[in-house]
């Protein structure tokens, strides 16, 4: 049976009061530096070894950003007890774990709920795309809150999630440490969300952004081929130019540009020349079988290629839910304004739940997943009431997320929504708890420093972790 939690009210690094204080003693005792040093490593140990060994499960984290906002009410928390005009039309169905609802059209999701923990309680009282997307991608809040259609660029220049891994895991296979595929988040107006790069972390440390359809027959990730009329007598030449160039750049160097650039040109040499940079590529290696599980859309085949990035040692992935080209400006991807029911029905949710699903039990299947963290998530959640236009509208005071894989503790609910879905009722979780908790998996503690651009160090995350939900 699930369970369902509450916080317990830790410091952020969860450990006592009291322990800090014991701690803190120390030095009247006459203990020296290096003692000090070796007590803060005991108690860590201590600390970590009650928390049951999550910290550091994940090698790999893979992101499913369902942009436009999935309702909550037709996928992780359904409310069959109110009245219709909030429950919609649709109808929950049981899961796998005794006690836990799902939307009717999760058939797929709904049997492997005992790998997956799904919290409630998401928050962040911010109802615009953009703002409230950049919380979710970066565990900052966006100044100001519930601004649409706001551009990246200062002073909301935190680096997103993708921006802080490769910058902590820098380049060191032919692969970069983070992707996002197949393509950015934007608004109407091919108006692109702030939080998607690296920030005030600089151009070294962006995600690679792959621009591509993994469900197309030509499919070919940009940059990762020689062109046809380029052989490779001439490359190598290319290559030696470049080197030449760089050499002679002494000046421009102390500058810091060419240094940064040097080392996304490097990458994109590495894959084009390395036989495991174009095989993690390779859609086409999959039987027909495998992809048809995935589904055979953009999602679903970026969500395969996603399995084969981090197969090869990507570090994360964010695979976001694009716009088709059919989709209208009223309703486009999860913003169901309108025919919330019949768009969730025909186009979104048996895509999802075919994909999502493929994926876990994928990596099941390979013994990856005990090593992979999937997340579920978009930038906020639906209305509790059903609009005019049977739509549900922009909801981010409470919402739903879920989270699988490396070092969760499947069949798990943390926190719970009013009886409406409209506000938390307990366990409210906000993004920075999310990023603190996908940093704790991949063994970054939410405490690690990185640096302005003035130099001043800053933690990853000011989140808590949320170890509820984590073995």
């Amino acid at each position: 049976m699930f369970s369902l939690e509450d916080r317990p009210y830790r410091l952020c690094d969860h450990i006592s009061r009291r322990e800090c204080l014991r701690v803190g003693g120390l030095s009247a005792l006459g203990l020296s530096l290096p003692g000090l040093i070796a007590g803060r490593r005991s108690l860590a140990s201590e600390a970590q070894a009650a928390l049951g060994g999550s910290f550091g499960k994940a090698k790999s984290c893979i992101i499913l950003f369902l942009m436009g906002g999935p309702p909550q009410h037709e996928t992780w928390d359904p409310k069959p007890e109110t009245p219709v005009e909030v429950r919609g039309d649709l109808k929950p169905i049981e899961s796998r774990t005794p006690g836990l609802m799902v939307g009717e059209l999760m058939p797929r999701t709904a049997l492997m709920t005992d790998r997956i923990a799904v919290l409630r309680a998401m928050s962040t009282h911010d109802n615009a795309h953009s703002s409230s997307g950049y919380w979710m991608l970066t565990g900052t809040p966006h100044v100001p809150m519930n601004s649409e259609n706001a551009l990246p660029g200062a002073p909301n220049n935190w680096p997103s999630l993708g921006g802080i891994v490769q910058h902590l895991r820098p380049h060191s296979l032919p692969l970069p440490a983070a992707v996002t595929l197949p393509e950015e988040i934007w608004n109407t107006g091919r108006i692109v969300w702030p939080g998607q790069d690296a920030g005030f972390l600089g151009l070294r440390s962006h995600p690679w952004l792959l621009t591509c359809d993994p469900n197309s027959p030509e499919f070919q990730v940009p940059g990762t081929r020689l062109p046809a009329e380029i052989p490779a007598a001439r490359f190598d030449e290319r290559r030696s130019l470049l080197a030449t160039m760089n050499e002679h750049l002494d000046g421009i160097e102390r500058s810091g540009g060419p240094s940064r650039w040097d080392t996304v040109s490097q990458q994109a040499i590495d894959i084009m020349v390395s036989p495991a940079g174009r095989k993690a590529f390779d859609i086409n290696a999959e039987s027909d079988a495998t992809r048809d599980r995935y589904g055979r859309s953009r999602f679903g085949q970026s969500v395969l290629l996603a399995r084969r990035l981090v197969e090869a040692g990507v570090s994360l992935v964010q695979v976001n839910w694009t716009r088709p080209k059919t989709d209208a400006d009223v309703n486009p991807v999860w913003d169901t304004h309108s025919d919330n029911a019949k768009r969730l029905k025909e186009d979104l949710m048996p895509p999802m739940d075919l994909a999502y699903t493929a994926l876990l039990e994928d990596l099941e299947q390979r013994g990856l997943l005990d090593e992979t963290l999937v997340v579920w998530m978009g930038e906020f959640g639906r209305s509790p009431k059903i609009n005019a236009l049977a739509g549900r509208d922009h909801w981010g005071h409470v919402y739903s997320a879920a989270l699988a894989g490396a070092g969760v503790q499947g069949g798990t609910v943390f926190g719970a929504s009013d009886k409406l879905g409209g506000q938390p009722s307990v366990g409210r979780t906000e993004p920075q708890d999310l990023s603190a908790t996908i940093f704790h998996s991949l063994g970054f503690s939410p405490d690690t420093e990185m640096h302005d651009t003035l130099g001043r160090p800053i933690p990853i995350s000011r989140g808590r972790v949320i170890h509820e939900v984590l073995v």
